[in-house]
């Protein structure tokens, strides 16, 4: 695999004695950096993708927010190259997040913890030890279990109705409830965590801070707890493993766990429902041919939940494919993109059992959680169809709405439809 070029070659260094991209040199200069804010892009950013890819091959100039500039990374190989090369691009953003507002839409989702997404080196295989050690210890055969314990009580509200909103009603619910059970939390800690990530998501930048406070006091309860009385939960093994990391360390990975687990798979679960309901292959007039399973794969090549993440900040500036990227100035990896890049992506290829996706990223930073995640999503899944039976959308495809996030691919709603059935029959049914 070719390495990327060393930072400030003698052979690109200007006349006089200068790299052209000064350390800490702000993007501002740039004025054709695509917005990812705009409804457009939220609206279809296939198409803004296909826009990037005419103008730019592999490294595109961006605006994450307003006044917050980036390059975005569409090309499949140079994605690898860059998630393979920590010592060239660290996920450190300490250096950047200086010089950006507090109240920045993008901010909470880039600033510094001390967590393993966020470090390098030692530091970042201390923190994501413990994490690997939790996760590995979450038993494969109680996954099932954990989410038909979420799933049966949500199905049970709705299934009498015979119609149904599967983002707040179901998927929303659902991963938060497995991910407590996961993590050992009790049910008093439980309902405060579930409400302050509720309102941590709002739009409300008044109502998401007070979200994030609920969760911090939530969770740090929940590790005093793990503390005095462990088990065998991923909080419990966050709290006792050998690194020895302290409360806040603790607090950290899990906000991880959480963070991610929570927006990644609840947006996965409903991004498989809504390939399953609408591409004629999953229908049961074509014999549904289809898995849950190829549905899942097909969503994490095309429709994949973080769409645009991965985040680096080169040490210092560097060239890749003929492109300057400043130093400390984020550089993100679109899976999305990336994993529909056309050089890897020929007329025949199908994304059906194929995974040599990026969804869950690549190189040291690779989601250790993904079996976990892609179990509790199929899972979710086929109790959902196995105890209400056939179900189709409530309105056109065109008529839904995406959350907007340069991040995410993710559905405000999902309204849908189905013969009304008794909690009776419903829990007889599987």
């Amino acid at each position: 695999m070719t390495t990327p070029q060393s930072p400030v070659p003698e052979s690109h260094i200007t006349a006089n004695g200068t790299c052209p991209v000064q350390h800490g040199a702000s993007l501002e200069v740039d004025p054709d950096r695509f917005p990812m804010y705009t409804p457009d892009f939220v609206t279809d950013p296939g198409r803004t993708y296909d826009q990037m890819r005419r103008a730019h091959p592999t490294l595109v100039p961006v605006e994450l927010a307003p006044g917050v500039p980036a390059y975005l990374c569409i090309g499949y190989q140079t994605a690898v190259r860059i998630l393979n090369d920590p010592d060239h691009f660290p996920s450190d953003p300490r250096t950047w997040e200086k010089d950006i507002p507090a109240d920045s839409p993008v901010r909470p989702m880039m600033e510094w913890y001390p967590a393993a997404r966020y470090n390098t080196g030692a530091t970042h295989l201390r923190y994501r030890a413990p994490s690997v050690v939790a996760i590995d210890n979450i038993h494969q055969a109680a996954i099932r279990a954990m989410v038909e314990k979420a799933a049966v009580p949500l199905i049970a509200s709705f299934c009498e109705n015979g119609s149904a909103e599967l983002v707040m009603q179901y998927a929303f619910p659902l991963i938060l409830d497995v991910l407590n059970q996961m993590c050992g939390c009790p049910g008093d800690i439980g309902e405060r965590v579930a409400l302050g990530m509720a309102d941590r998501f709002d739009s409300d930048r008044v109502k998401a801070k007070q979200g994030m406070v609920m969760v911090r006091q939530a969770l740090m309860e929940l590790i005093a707890l793990k503390r005095e009385q462990p088990g065998d939960d991923v909080t419990s093994h966050l709290a006792h493993h050998p690194n020895g990391l302290d409360d806040i360390e603790v607090f950290a990975q899990l906000m991880s766990f959480y963070g991610a687990g929570f927006e990644a798979q609840r947006t996965f679960l409903a991004n498989a429902l809504l390939l399953i309901f609408t591409d004629p292959r999953f229908q049961p007039d074509s014999g549904r041919n289809l898995s849950t399973t190829d549905a899942l794969e097909e969503v994490l090549f095309n429709n994949p939940p973080m769409a645009n993440f991965c985040t680096t900040y080169p040490r210092q500036p560097i060239q890749i494919d003929g492109v300057w990227l400043p130093a400390d100035q984020p550089v993100l990896i679109s899976l999305a993109a990336c994993n529909n890049d056309p050089h890897i992506r020929g007329a025949g290829t199908t994304s059906i059992g194929n995974r040599s996706h990026l969804a869950w990223s690549a190189g040291p930073h690779a989601c250790p959680a993904k079996d976990v995640a892609y179990q509790t999503v199929q899972s979710a899944i086929d109790q959902l169809f196995d105890r209400v039976g056939e179900m189709q959308l409530a309105i056109r495809p065109d008529q839904l709405k995406w959350r907007p996030g340069p991040f995410h691919r993710a559905l405000v709603s999902m309204p849908v439809a189905f013969a009304p059935l008794s909690k009776e029959v419903m829990m007889m049914s599987i």
